[in-house]
């Protein structure tokens, strides 16, 4: 069992061809993190939590936490701070960027782009590794880097719908001895759409594409269903990788909490966990004129 915990947290933290990024299911409530020209768009001081663990019961799976914060200043402006913490077996990334956008307003939409910048570290301890037998590779010192990072994005929203791409990072970084695996460039699209069923129910489908160089794209596809614009129910599917079940509620105008639960079908580790939980919490602190502002906001 060991041996398999071993390899399959290497194929996580340090896949040789290409580190992936975090994935999300609670994507939509999570856009600064994955494109900066989101910042300031919902016309609040926004902050926004979120907790995944990913394989919940298998020792060394991933497990990721996000913070982020954002609000329009002036001019058309939005400025954001966002952190990442991705931890898995002995890897663990952490991303802090400052994400600033500009928007035009059109007559019923706006268009929005967006800078990234900031910093990641990286940090592997082989003390997390146990073995019988003296493995040179296992017994060296811990390895510790600081890279730079620079991202991009733009974001076109109406009341009802977006759409939206970025790359939040640009810089394509060599991690572990310099050598062997690399944060390479991820390019991600995302849209979202709201219908009215009846005067209580509405639909909101929403998409999020991944795509990274020698990897198949990866499409996760969610429909929700908002009932009273208090709760929501809805379903998702992450191409070859996993599919599952979110619910929220809007606990006043401003504050919202969200779960979600997915179950792993592309690859073993369903037979080893109890499925991937994740817990979103986003409040906004409304300082414009709330005549200004649409309420319940859709995005």
């Amino acid at each position: 069992m060991k041996i398999k915990l071993i390899i399959i947290t290497l194929l996580v933290s340090t896949v040789t061809f290409a580190q992936q990024e975090p994935m999300f299911t609670h994507y939509m409530y999570n856009t600064t993190v994955i494109n900066p020209a989101y910042a300031g768009s919902r016309d609040a001081l926004t902050v926004t939590g979120l907790y995944r663990n990913q394989w919940f019961g298998f020792d060394g799976a991933p497990v990721t936490q996000t913070l982020n914060i954002h609000s329009p200043i002036f001019a058309g402006l939005g400025l954001g701070l966002s952190v990442l913490n991705d931890a898995a077996g002995p890897a663990k990334n952490t991303s802090y960027n400052l994400d600033i956008s500009y928007r035009i307003k059109f007559k019923k939409s706006y268009l929005a782009f967006g800078l990234k910048g900031g910093f990641n570290t990286f940090n592997l301890d082989y003390s997390y590794f146990q073995t019988t037998e003296q493995d040179p590779l296992l017994t060296r010192s811990n390895e510790k880097y600081i890279n730079p990072n620079f991202g991009a994005g733009i974001y076109y929203y109406a009341d009802r719908y977006y759409i939206g791409a970025s790359v939040p990072k640009l810089f394509e970084n060599t991690d572990v001895d310099k050598e062997g695996a690399e944060t390479v460039r991820h390019y991600y699209f995302i849209a979202g759409a709201v219908f009215n069923i009846n005067d209580n129910i509405k639909l909101k489908p929403t998409t999020f594409i991944k795509l990274v160089p020698q990897i198949y794209p990866q499409v996760d596809v969610t429909a929700t269903f908002v009932f009273f614009d208090k709760f929501n129910v809805g379903a998702m599917y992450r191409t070859d990788d996993s599919f599952g079940l979110l619910a929220g509620l809007n606990v006043t105008d401003q504050l919202s909490v969200g779960y979600s639960f997915d179950w792993s079908t592309g690859i073993k580790t369903g037979t080893y966990n109890n499925g991937s939980h994740e817990i979103m919490i986003r409040y906004d602190f409304d300082f414009i004129s709330r005549k200004k502002i649409k309420s319940p906001r859709n995005f």
